[in-house]
């Protein structure tokens, strides 16, 4: 006998005994014993431990009996699937026992053992066949209708079971319903409320014709209205049955929209109450079948939100004067507050629905502005605090939607028309404001927090709003804080609110109030409580920009309020012995009042300073320090940091060395700050431990810091150049070593720029032109390794930034590039540096005398084998003519007119200098480039076409009123290669920023739309790629098109049989789509659609095309999986409602096998395909109620009955996770 089996007998043998509490103390050992995961049971235990424990339901110690249905729940998965059997057999007599504590303890057995059954994802059979086995039982004990305690506990069980196996219990759908149906009519509620809990759950997973039986029932007994309490339990139904597939509810919803509507006029507070429930459902469920109702239902709130017959509010005025002149009012609000009274619960569900409405349709805001805005806020004075609270949601939902379409918004000019919800929102603030300045000193401290958390979303959606209402807020503000009844939660809530208007208003709204706020404030960073006191000194720090704001530092009077706010402050900050949050926020606070008020300190100044010197040396503290240092150093008040500096600066060198990112940029930044405020009082000896860290910094692996660093630099030099004799030794080799990287780009590529300009210009000795030079083009020169692409375009920026700052001494240099560009002994590295250096000074300066030798070069440089001095001396052409339009512009039309071979790179070159140069120099000849692109557009080859186009756009910005009109006539041209070129020309017309094209564009894009329906494929597709980047640039051009864009877009996502085409290989045939780039365009044009113009498509008419896309070639397959995936969270409802229809085609993807001998790329391709539809499937399960589709719990199932299928989810669902863990840390 194994250790194991004899510690199991012997604890059974102590569970017969007479001593309860050693049965007690038994039967809990063995509950550990069976949670831990090493335990394995031989055959005779697992009987023996099975038996005993169904004997120790019934035992007469209660202690005992609970222990020992706590055991049944690890014990399920320890044992085999018969012993399970066994236990829920004698669980379901049990269940039906006279004895009421056997019956209860049974049941909880029965839930305990459902909820530990594996899902039927995991593979595992044991679930669905116990739940067979006891289905049956259950039925018939909800049959029998002589126990009502019996029949509650078995529906309770009953609804476990099929919101957690619902799937498993297929073939007992039928006689579930059946069992169902007649307990909405039981003469008891509870027994109603379970039945239509267990139905919620039964169509989660029923199939069609059950689920149509079951709304027929409810539509039929609802129009037979027999009793008003029956009807308000089949509306509840309906609802459950909404929000738990209210997906299949849908096209019902036709004829029982209006049953429920006509319900709402009935006079009973309850029936009301659930009709509004069953709206919302609607509403939330099926949004697309409720909107031709949905003008109904805001009448319908607007009418009952207002609800009230027992309660007159005219009188409020009159009984305010009563209570200040009697104490004696408690009788009068019970008056008020009947039991009887039932109408709040329909003020509170309208209020819901209303609020329901409001999130689900963004599209009517400015609708909800004009008819339900000014309803909910009439009803602010609402008596019951339930009622209230929910009024205060509604209209914070009606303001986070006003917020999330305004960022929303690309057009500007649509926020600022009289009809956008912004401006909406403006002209009702005073009318909130009105609603709510009584509602700020009221008792209730639930009603003052929804105001304050209503002006919070007010303040959120319309920074600065308040501006004219502060008068009014501070005495409601101040009597938050001071009053003795508030909470801590309300006086956090007050002082939150605070310092968001503090944050969005400007400082002199706020200077009359200070008086009335700042004690109540400095009382509050005293407070006992670390989360009051911490949020008291954020407020702190907001209050001391208004005392004082920085651009009056220099004509201010010595503030009344400084000593107060210092010494409370430095208590805190002097504590060692408070939260982290709090030590934080002292210090951060203190360094504002020194940056505002540090000149009226005095003598208090130096020891505060000393003691931000002391947090600086503390590991817990030093990031927050460092901050603060580079606030107090950058303070217009030039606060004498001259005894810290001393001390601080080795402190600071040290932190360079650290692995916290954020401190060593911090540290970065408050040098940088105290060498350019402070230069005067550093001396280099001082600044020497943090030159020595610094080469560590200048590396690729984080470009940022690096940029950081070199800014450091660039203030160094101008600021204290003394220091500079340093740099050459370790400092400048690094920092040309990171200019020869392939990653330099961007903001760290200008701040190289920026310090190599104010180091040459220093004139250092050692580190002159020449010097520079040498370093940045040795690597080019020697026979090392060749440097990376990339790199050519650095050092060209950088050579030509130390030639502009030295125009004498680059003369030689640039006759040396010149050589070195037309010198056959040197190699293509070299010329290729020499092309694009030259190209950079000519885009800067004129190149004088050396222009006509460079132009001989250039054109030599075209007849080069190598493709990159082709394409760099391409490069300069076009930057010599920024620079010297005059002399270069003449010769590169003059050269594109006869240069027929060479015409790519001539128009590379034009396209360069379209782009650069500024419009008022290209004007003169703008007629001349149109003729010559024009003539162009017919190119044989593609690639040059696309380079005309290009230059096409950029030509049609420099004069947008007289070229537009031009192009747009070239769309009835009758060459294809054309009408393609022109539609492409104006995709490079389209930028992310505003541009004075757009107007003119709004106007005719339409037009450069039209092509959608060309008969030329490639022309279609050209316009699908244009319109892409106008969706995703500048949506605003195309939104109100839409309607007329979809269609044909649609059109193109078909696959058309006309462009297959078989070609013959040899003795292979093989298929050939001259419609597919077609289609993939109209896929990525859907794509886009869905970031920037989801609130303006019919989702369902999308889906439609992206199940078609599902099963369409490979790459538009690819496509559809990833809007798929974007879809599941943006429209996890409508997706839902097509799960079926969307699974079958990610089913066969995952399960088709590649024929036997295919070549390796179709195998390649087949394994990506089912990656990708896997990391579908994962968002989809991502969805509410996934699970409970029927279709989606058998493909699971045959995913895990696949070990190859299912070691491919599992991995993807931990790089799902880790990717999103990851997230969360960048964020944070």
């Amino acid at each position: 006998m194994s250790n194991v089996t004899y510690h199991i007998s012997s604890l059974l043998e102590k569970m017969t005994s007479s001593d309860k509490d050693f049965r007690f103390m038994a039967t809990n050992d063995l509950m550990v014993e069976l949670q831990k995961d090493s335990i394995k049971l031989d055959e005779d235990s697992e009987r023996r431990v099975v038996k005993m424990l169904l004997k120790l339901l019934e035992d007469k110690n209660g202690e005992v009996q609970n222990l020992a249905v706590k055991c049944l729940g690890p014990l399920v998965g320890k044992v085999k699937e018969h012993q399970v059997e066994t236990i829920v057999d004698t669980l379901c007599s049990n269940m039906l026992s006279e004895k009421e504590q056997l019956r209860d303890i049974c049941s909880i057995g029965l839930k305990t053992v459902i909820s530990e059954l594996p899902a039927a994802s995991s593979g595992s059979s044991l679930a669905a066949n116990v739940c067979r086995k006891i289905t049956g039982q259950l039925t018939g004990a909800i049959g029998k209708q002589d126990d009502a305690a019996v029949q509650l506990e078995a529906l309770d069980i009953l609804s476990d079971m099929l919101g957690r196996l619902g799937g498993a219990l297929f073939s007992f759908h039928a006689s579930i319903l059946s069992c169902l149906l007649p307990q909405l009519t039981s003469p008891r509620l509870a027994v109603r409320k379970r039945a239509v809990l267990a139905l919620g759950h039964l169509v989660q997973t029923c199939n069609g014709n059950l689920f149509t039986e079951l709304v027929e029932h409810l539509v039929t007994e609802m129009k037979k209205n027999e009793s008003t309490s029956t009807t308000r339990t089949y509306i509840q139904c309906v609802a459950a049955v909404s929000l738990q597939a209210g997906h299949r509810l849908g096209p019902h919803l036709a004829r029982i929209v209006p049953l429920v509507v006509g319900f709402c006029k009935v006079e009973d507070d309850e029936l009301q109450e659930q009709c509004f429930q069953a709206l919302d459902s609607f509403i939330r469920r099926s949004p697309k079948e409720i909107s031709t109702y949905v003008p109904t239902v805001i009448d319908l709130c607007l009418k009952y939100i207002s609800y009230d017959p027992n309660y007159n509010y005219d009188s409020e005025d009159e009984e305010e004067m009563m209570e200040t002149e009697s104490e004696e009012e408690p009788e009068s609000e019970e008056e008020y507050s009947d039991d009887d009274d039932m109408s709040w619960k329909v003020r509170r569900s309208a209020a819901k629905c209303l609020e329901t409405l409001i999130t689900a349709r963004p599209d009517l805001l400015l609708e909800f502005y004009r008819t339900a805005a000014p309803a909910i806020i009439s009803r602010f004075k609402e008596r019951e605090e339930n009622v209230k609270a929910d009024i205060f949601s509604a209209y914070n939902a009606l303001l986070r939607q006003t917020r999330c379409s305004h960022s929303c918004r690309q057009n500007m000019e649509v926020a600022d028309r009289g009809d956008s919800p912004l401006s909406a929102l403006q002209k009702q603030v005073p009318l909130v404001m009105k609603s709510l300045q009584k509602l700020l000193r009221d008792k209730s401290i639930k009603s003052r927090q929804g105001c304050f958390a209503v002006l919070t979303e007010l303040t959120s959606a319309l920074p600065g709003c308040l501006s004219q209402h502060i008068p009014a807020l501070v005495p409601g503000l101040v009597f938050s804080l001071t009053d003795k009844g508030s909470s801590s939660n309300m006086r956090l809530d007050t002082l939150t609110f605070l310092h968001v208007i503090l944050s969005c208003h400007p400082p002199e709204c706020f200077q009359p109030h200070l008086p009335a706020l700042l004690p109540p404030v400095v009382t509050c960073i005293s407070d006992p409580f670390y989360k009051i006191t911490s949020e008291a000194l954020l407020v702190t720090q907001q209050l001391v920009r208004v005392i004082r704001p920085l651009d009056q530092t220099k004509a201010s009077q010595p503030s009344p309020y400084t000593k107060e706010l210092f010494s409370a402050t430095l208590k805190r900050l002097q504590a060692t012995d408070i939260d982290q949050e709090v030590k934080e926020r002292a210090l951060s606070c203190m360094g504002h009042l020194i940056n505002h008020l540090g000149d009226q300190l005095g003598n208090d100044l130096p020891p505060t300073l000393q003691l931000i010197l002391e947090r600086l040396r503390n590991e817990i503290t030093r990031l927050t320090a460092v901050k603060v240092l580079t606030l107090i150093a950058g303070s217009p008040l030039k606060i004498d940091l001259r005894p810290l500096l001393k001390d601080a600066l080795p402190i600071l060198a040290s932190f360079l060395r650290k692995n916290q990112r954020a401190l060593r940029l911090g540290t970065v930044s408050a040098l940088e700050v105290l060498v350019r405020n402070y230069n005067d009082c550093l001396k280099p000896a001082m600044l020497e431990p943090v030159l020595g860290e610094l080469p560590s910094l200048l590396a690729e692996s984080d470009m940022h810091l690096a940029q950081v660093s070199i800014d450091f630099l660039t203030t160094l030099v101008s600021a204290h150049p003394a220091s500079l004799p340093k740099l050459s030794a370790r400092i400048l080799p690094q920092l040309f070593q990171l200019v020869h990287s392939p990653l330099l780009q961007g903001g760290a590529l200008a701040s190289i720029l920026s310090f190599l300009q104010a180091l040459v210009m220093s004139h250092t000795p050692h580190l002159g032109y020449a010097d520079l030079l040498k370093q940045l083009i040795g690597p080019v020169h020697s026979t090392g390794p060749t440097l990376h692409k990339q790199a050519f375009h650095s050092v060209a920026k950088c050579v030509a930034t130390l030639a502009c700052a030295c125009p004498k001494e680059s003369n030689a240099s640039i006759t040396q590039f010149i050589q070195d560009a037309k010198s056959a002994r040197v190699g293509d590295p070299v010329k290729v540096l020499a092309f694009l250096t030259l190209a950079e000074i000519g885009r800067e300066r004129n190149l004088g005398n050396q222009q006509k030798e460079l132009k001989n070069v250039i054109l030599e440089a075209f007849a080069s084998p190598s493709e990159e001095v082709k394409s760099a001396a391409s490069y300069a052409l076009g930057n010599a003519c920024v620079g010297s339009p005059a002399d270069f512009l003449p010769f590169l039309l003059h050269e594109i007119g006869g240069q027929l071979r060479r015409q790519y790179l001539l128009l590379h070159s034009l396209k360069e200098a379209l782009t650069c140069l500024p419009s008022e120099e290209l004007r003169p000849y703008q007629e001349d480039v149109w003729k010559m692109l024009l003539e162009h557009c017919e190119a044989a080859e593609e690639g040059t076409r696309n380079v005309v186009a290009e230059c096409v756009g950029k030509l049609t910005l420099v004069n947008p009123e007289q070229l537009l009109p031009r192009l747009c006539k070239q769309l009835s041209s009758g060459s294809p290669h054309t009408r393609s070129t022109v539609v492409t020309a104006i995709k490079f017309t389209i930028s992310d920023q505003p541009s004075p094209i757009d107007s003119l564009l709004k106007n005719c894009i339409g037009d450069f739309l039209k092509p959608l329906q060309d008969a030329d494929p490639n022309v279609r597709r050209v316009t699908l790629v244009m319109f892409n980047s106008a969706a995703h640039n500048k949506p605003s051009l195309v939104r109100k098109l839409l309607s007329r864009v979809l269609p044909p877009l649609y059109e193109e996502t078909k696959v058309r049989k006309e462009l297959i085409r078989e070609v013959e290989m040899g003795p292979f045939k093989h298929t050939v789509d001259d419609g597919l780039d077609v289609r993939k365009a109209a896929f990525e044009c859907m794509y886009t659609l869905l970031e920037s113009c989801l609130d303006q498509l019919d989702i369902y008419e999308y889906l439609n095309h992206v199940e078609d896309g599902l099963k369409d070639h490979y790459d538009i397959r690819m496509l559809t999986f990833i809007i798929l995936t974007r879809l599941a969270s943006l429209c996890p409802s409508a997706v839902l409602q097509r799960l079926d229809q969307l699974i079958e085609p990610l089913r066969v993807t995952c399960t088709t096998k590649v024929k036997a001998g295919s070549v390796k790329q179709e195998f390649e391709k087949q394994d990506e395909l089912r990656r990708s539809a896997m990391r579908t499937i994962t968002a989809l399960l991502t969805i509410s109620e996934v699970e409970n589709s029927r279709s989606m719990a058998e493909f699971l199932t045959q995913i895990r009955a696949n070990s190859e299928l299912s070691a491919l989810m599992d991995n993807i669902q931990k790089d799902s996770v880790t990717a999103c863990s990851t997230e969360i840390m960048d964020i944070s």
